[in-house]
């Protein structure tokens, strides 16, 4: 089994430093499944590659760690567990990588903690789900998905195709995290281990995945998978993930701050409803639809022929669900909840008219915000998209709410109207929109309005 990886980072000869393994020194090391061998196929100041090489012993893995002179049945050696490639080259990822894993970067901390460009390719992956597994496992994660099924044999072409990829991974990435993905990964896409799994699968799953499996939209599938569908350690997983998870929380009127009473929140919805009629949507995302205020009242409204709320919360999205049950036949048939994250790209959300965020971009960290970028204006890429946030300015005139502090307890940040109209603008500029800025609430002359929106259009659009 062979696994590469390039950077074309400058110099590119810094990934020796990350991994802790000089390219002019090659390197073997024993594993439970053979013996993994790691040498520099190119290192240089333009482009850099690794090569992560595990010759298999299968005698040696099907006798185990017992007894050599033990009588062994036939059994032994007729199984499985001696071609779960995923899971070997995963073990083997770990033993020859495990301090790059960690992102300790040494006298390159700066380079380790921060993202470069990185190609990674198996020519030879086991994927029982094929392409479009290999898909819904890694284009979330921001990688673009470059995969071809490998045939059982080329000389008979009748015969189909394997269960093997020719997998190319192509994106940016701190090395740590590219390194923790496949660690994790590579065993849930061939779907079994080489070695019995107990408890402590679950400390290596959060630990490797634990920055960002939590919001992941197969985070399910991953987890069972990789723990070989035994129900009670999944349960146990998903628990702890969901503790560790990072995304943006359902946003729902209930939880807003005091200080932005029912009308305001009514008010942002009336003139969101208004914009995207004026757009002429159709078919509209309700992205951080939380427990579906706004997705109710464009259900409503015969003018959307199909609207989608999509949140990361599965609590929040029950909740929506069950008001959306309540709703008459002629409009439940135009609205559907679905579960994903807005900081991992979902391709199937593209091709839709319209996307509203509505007070979800301050819930937001802001070293996240590029990733919920590419992930909406990149991926999904709807015609059109709005966004409304609050205005910190016109805090001033709230009765109540402390100087300097911010509407709710959960917002990472909020703008003035130059901050956001600044991000905004390079939104646009970066991802082919135009944008305009709509006041939502009473415009102070000084202060301006108490919410803030933006309208994007798609170029083309």
């Amino acid at each position: 089994m062979l696994l590469t990886l390039t950077t074309t980072h400058t110099p590119a000869t810094d990934l020796g430093h990350l991994l802790f393994k000089h390219p002019d020194n090659p390197q073997s090391f024993d594993t439970s499944a053979g013996v993994a061998h790691v040498f520099y196929p190119r290192a240089d100041e333009d482009e850099c590659t690794v090569a992560l090489l595990l010759e298999v012993d299968p005698v040696a893995l099907a006798r185990g760690k017992g007894d050599k002179r033990q009588t062994r049945t036939l059994s032994s050696y007729v199984n499985d567990r001696p071609y779960a490639a995923g899971s070997m080259l995963s073990v083997a990822l770990g033993k020859v990588f495990g301090t790059a894993m960690t992102g300790r970067g040494g006298q390159r901390q700066e380079v380790a903690d921060a993202a470069m460009p990185l190609r990674v390719a198996l020519p030879a992956a086991a994927c029982r789900g094929g392409v479009s597994l290999a898909e819904r496992l890694f284009a979330p994660l921001g990688w673009a998905v470059e995969a071809a099924a490998l045939p059982l044999d080329p000389e008979f072409p009748e015969w189909g195709d394997s269960e093997l990829l020719d997998l190319v991974l192509i994106g940016r990435s701190r090395l740590a995290d590219a390194l923790r993905q496949l660690y994790v990964l590579l065993p849930v896409m061939d779907g079994s281990k080489h070695y019995r799994i107990d408890e402590s699968e679950v400390d290596k799953l959060v630990r490797a995945g634990g920055s960002w499996l939590p919001a992941h939209p197969e985070r399910d599938l991953i987890s069972a998978r990789y723990l070989d569908h035994r129900h009670a350690y999944v349960a146990t997983a998903l628990d702890r993930l969901s503790e560790l998870d990072a995304s943006p929380p359902p946003v729902r009127e209930e939880a807003e701050a005091p200080v932005e009473r029912t009308p305001l929140a009514a008010v942002r919805r009336q003139v969101v409803r208004e914009e995207l009629r004026a757009l002429g949507a159709r078919r509209v995302l309700d992205l951080g639809c939380g427990r579906g205020a706004l997705l109710l009242q464009l259900a409503e409204d015969p003018a959307f022929t199909e609207v989608v709320g999509v949140d990361v919360s599965a609590a929040a999205l029950r909740i929506a669900a069950k008001r959306v049950d309540k709703l008459p036949d002629r409009v439940r048939s135009r609205v559907a909840v679905r579960q994903s994250s807005l900081v991992y790209a979902d391709p199937t959300l593209a091709g839709y008219d319209a996307a509203v965020l509505v007070e979800v971009v301050e819930h937001i960290d802001p070293s996240r915000l590029p990733a919920m970028e590419q992930a909406v204006f990149g991926t999904a890429k709807p015609a059109h998209v709005l966004v409304t946030t609050p205005n910190v300015e016109h805090n001033a005139l709230f009765d109540g709410l402390a100087e300097g502090a911010l509407r709710h307890d959960d917002h990472r940040f909020e703008w003035t109207r130059a901050q956001f109209r600044d991000w905004a603008g390079g939104v646009a500029e970066r991802t082919g929109y135009t944008v305009r800025h709509v006041p939502i609430g009473p415009d102070d002359p000084v202060h301006g309005p108490p919410t803030q929106l933006a309208v994007f259009s798609r170029a083309e659009a």
